[in-house]
């Protein structure tokens, strides 16, 4: 039986000072976050109260300023008409990608653009779609909750495009071979054997680029604009939790303010709730 050599003290050293080192990078990224978490909860809990959410913001420069209801709901329906607009896409984007293209030309060219477009700054998507949708030919504005749905999801898009080819090509290929070989066509293979395998997998692609597009704010301010009332048209200006937290922490009153905390909590806790829910789909795929 061979015997292993000791470990010299010099490299004991090394290993511990390695990982001192290592230990104190780690608790050094990690005190920005702690401390964002703690003034949020800090400045944000206090103006928790049934009113809070149960309310709009009221505009009252003398008494309670109102709560966030119509901002929660707002950003609840913009973001849910992104995602059934980009989810969708992304999704055939991807199955295209890993099922007929895969290494042609066309292909290549995609994920190029795909890749670019995830790079692109969140301003430049709301930019777009303010001179392409909002700007009116006579020179008018119509802001509206759609074309920031659309701004939104043309930020979400790239996400679940690379995300949903990623899942996809964990598919493994004999379950294509095998469903191809019993003469089931490509397409049935595709909605049969290879979406379902994979569809944790795209739940939880998804549910990450809702979570991103949901607190974004520079798309909203140049396509959605700002209504204080609660408002299911989406044909109009909409109230959202970003905007709102944009508008109230410019106020000079510490009411306002207060709640701008407030609906900052609320956003990042929607936010953690979407991350908890596809950390729990991707497990459940990969264990399954």
């Amino acid at each position: 039986m061979t015997q292993l050599a000791p470990i010299s003290a010099r490299r004991r050293r090394t290993d511990v000072a390695m990982r001192g080192l290592l230990g104190a990078g780690t608790v050094l990224a990690l005190v920005p976050l702690v401390l964002v978490i703690y003034y949020l909860f800090h400045k944000g809990l206090s103006a928790w109260s049934k009113d809070f959410f149960t309310t709009d913001p009221n505009g009252n420069f003398l008494g309670y300023p109102g709560g966030i209801r119509s901002a929660i709901l707002g950003t609840i329906e913009i973001v849910a008409l992104a995602t059934l607009i980009s989810v969708p896409i992304g999704i055939g984007v991807g199955l295209y990608l890993t099922e007929y293209g895969k290494e042609s030309k066309f292909a290549n060219v995609v994920r190029y653009f795909v890749d670019v477009m995830t790079g692109v700054p969140s301003i430049v998507f709301g930019l777009f779609v303010y001179i392409v949708l909002v700007l009116a030919r006579t020179g008018g504005s119509t802001f509206a909750g759609w074309k920031g749905a659309v701004a939104l999801s043309l930020l979400m898009l790239p996400i679940v495009v690379r995300s949903s080819e990623v899942v996809l090509l964990l598919v493994p290929g004999s379950l294509r071979e095998a469903a191809l070989a019993l003469g089931a066509p490509r397409w049935r293979v595709v909605t049969r054997v290879v979406l379902p395998t994979s569809l944790s997998g795209l739940v939880t692609g998804a549910l990450l680029a809702v979570a991103r597009g949901a607190g974004e704010t520079a798309p909203l301010l140049f396509t959605v604009a700002f209504a204080q009332t609660l408002t299911g048209n989406l044909n109009g200006s909409m109230n959202s939790l970003p905007i709102q937290i944009y508008n109230d922490i410019q106020s000079p009153r510490a009411e306002v303010v207060t709640r701008a905390w407030g609906a900052a909590l609320t956003l990042v806790l929607m936010i953690l709730l979407l991350n908890l829910i596809a950390r729990a789909a991707s497990r459940r795929s990969r264990l399954g």
